[in-house]
């Protein structure tokens, strides 16, 4: 939709500087927000002040004896996302053990305001572990759609299997949600982890497709104000696939930088202009506070993803923030990603996580991780494919050999992980990653340099994206030729590396028994086509007590 807003002399001047990788200076950052965009943030509806839910209801992390409920209002036709405008609106909730919502077991109602941007949120409790409930909100005579939740098993519970959904990186330009709507077609899931970048903050056309825009995004500017972040979870919360996938199950969500700007760190952003785009800590704060009040999403500690959800005597689930405390990337590779005094965790987070694991007594320990913890080397990969992976990276392209955005950059934090969890006899960790764009099998090695010979504390499990370009996609060539010549070069170099699909979007089911957890990894046909396909292309596991992978092949 065309804006009626004319950029001032000002807005003018800081549109023409120079651009940097990745972003320019947004002229939006000064600006009151745009009717088109808000209005963008919105499905079609009726001309009508009745009550409508128009993005959806969801679940999210399930307890033993509870979950924590979603959905957000437009009371009235001008109150949409970011406008700050709309009565207060008493919605009520009623969940039940069937579909029909005969069998009720909990009822009550909020008000929704323009002050959280009228999403609503119901801590429910008193309920039975492993059981599956239905709930719906209404408002004002109109009911939500129907959906499907489930608890968590009791804390000593002895749990046969475990099955989660496992996603990250879904960039709403570059294409459709397919991964989303596959996942939803299935009726095995006690829940779905999203890893990270679940939104991307970019203006339209920005980060599109291998340089297309498959579907625009609202606002068209680059997020910066709060407005803007409700706007952006808006527009994704209208998506039919994500609604479908947030009816059928709960949701275990972190976040990664998107959420705010580009390899985001406590201090700032690489997709930041401090001054021209406002100051840090206020994108920061505006960023946290849309996304707590659009996903459903606990908050252990105030104002960030960190915390432990338990499955019985099966699986606890160490949820990390990556973001919110860590130092800014180092600029080489050489010397400071080794500096002991830098943190890619906070202090306070990474003896929470090591306290943890040492104290777990289930029988794995999974942690969600928003970026890759095994090293890696680019090893001998020739120039035409070490500078797109460079980008993909988002690294200089000029002969380094870390991504010091991930725990590559942190490498202190890492080792005191690693020796915490070898040291103590700690078993059975899975880490369960996303960002990367890529999908990897991986055994996460004491020391790299040596492996096989030095041994493995942990494993790890990496989905690709759901729609954002990998390394294909930058390269601009038919799916799999990249892969078929990079992911060699990529295992020689990396040993622990099992294996790497460096070119196709999809999504993982993990599955987990007492004996083994197994990462089944699913493509998808087409990002760009509403109706893609769903395929399974690789299988992998790490028995208990192994601390490695190994490859299996057959789907769960």
């Amino acid at each position: 939709m065309t804006s009626r807003y004319q950029p001032s002399e000002a807005a003018k001047r800081l549109n023409s500087l120079t651009p940097r990788r990745r972003t320019v200076v947004k002229a939006a950052a000064a600006t009151a927000v745009l009717a088109g965009p808000l209005a963008a943030a919105l499905p079609a509806r009726a001309a009508t002040d009745t009550p409508a839910f128009l993005h959806g209801v969801a679940s999210g992390d399930p307890l033993p004896d509870g979950v924590l409920l979603w959905t957000r209002v437009t009371p009235t036709s001008d109150a949409i996302p970011g406008s700050g405008l709309g009565p207060d609106t008493e919605v009520s909730w009623t969940v039940a053990k069937d579909k029909a919502l005969t069998n009720v077991v909990a009822k009550g109602s909020t008000r929704a305001t323009a002050a959280s941007d009228h999403t609503v949120k119901a801590d429910i409790r008193g309920l039975e572990p492993a059981t599956d409930y239905w709930f719906r909100f209404s408002a004002g005579g109109t009911d939500s759609p129907v959906a499907r939740t489930r608890t968590a098993p009791a804390a000593d519970a002895a749990v046969s299997g475990l099955r989660f959904g496992v996603v990250s990186c879904a960039n709403w330009e570059a294409g459709y949600f397919s991964a989303y709507r596959h996942l939803a077609a299935r009726s095995d899931l006690d829940a779905w982890l999203h890893l990270g970048d679940y939104i991307y903050e970019y203006k339209s056309g920005e980060y599109g497709t291998r340089g297309k825009v498959v579907r625009p995004h609202a606002p068209a500017n680059e997020i910066i104000t709060l407005a803007d972040y409700r706007i952006r979870h808006a527009k994704y919360k209208t998506d039919p696939d994500l609604q479908a996938l947030h009816l059928k199950a709960p949701v275990i969500a972190i976040w990664d930088d998107h959420e705010f700007a580009d390899n985001a760190w406590s201090g700032g952003a690489v997709n930041h202009t401090e001054g021209a785009e406002g100051t840090w800590t206020a994108r920061q704060a505006a960023a946290k506070q849309a996304y707590f009040e659009w996903m459903p999403v606990r908050t252990a500690v105030a104002g960030t993803t960190y915390r432990r959800l338990r499955f019985g005597k099966l699986a606890d689930l160490s949820l990390l923030d990556l973001r919110s405390f860590r130092s800014q990337q180092a600029a080489t590779a050489s010397g400071s990603v080794d500096d002991p005094n830098r943190t890619i965790t906070g202090r306070a987070q990474l003896d929470w996580l090591k306290a943890g694991l040492k104290a777990s007594d289930t029988k794995w320990r999974l942690v969600g991780n928003s970026v890759m913890i095994s090293p890696f080397s680019f090893g001998s990969l020739s120039a035409d494919l070490f500078k797109p992976l460079a980008k993909l990276l988002g690294l200089p392209q000029e002969g380094i050999a870390a991504n010091t955005d991930q725990w590559d950059g942190y490498t202190d934090d890492r080792r005191e992980l690693l020796d915490h969890l070898r040291s103590n006899a700690i078993g059975n960790t899975v880490f369960l990653t996303g960002d990367i764009h890529m999908a990897w099998a991986n055994d996460v090695p004491v020391d790299a340099g040596t492996y096989p010979l030095s041994a493995s504390a942990a494993t790890e499990f990496v989905v690709t994206s759901v729609t954002s370009d990998n390394l294909d996609d930058i390269v601009k060539v038919p799916e799999g030729t990249v892969s078929a010549i990079a992911s060699p070069v990529i295992r020689a170099a990396n040993r622990h590396v099992h294996w790497v699909d460096t070119d196709r979007h999809g999504y993982g089911v993990l599955d987990i028994t007492a004996d083994r957890a197994q990462m089944d990894y699913y493509v998808l046909s087409d990002r760009t086509n509403a109706n893609a396909t769903s395929s399974w292309v690789r299988s992998y596991r790490t028995s208990s007590g192994t601390q490695k992978v190994e490859r299996t092949y057959d789907p769960v």
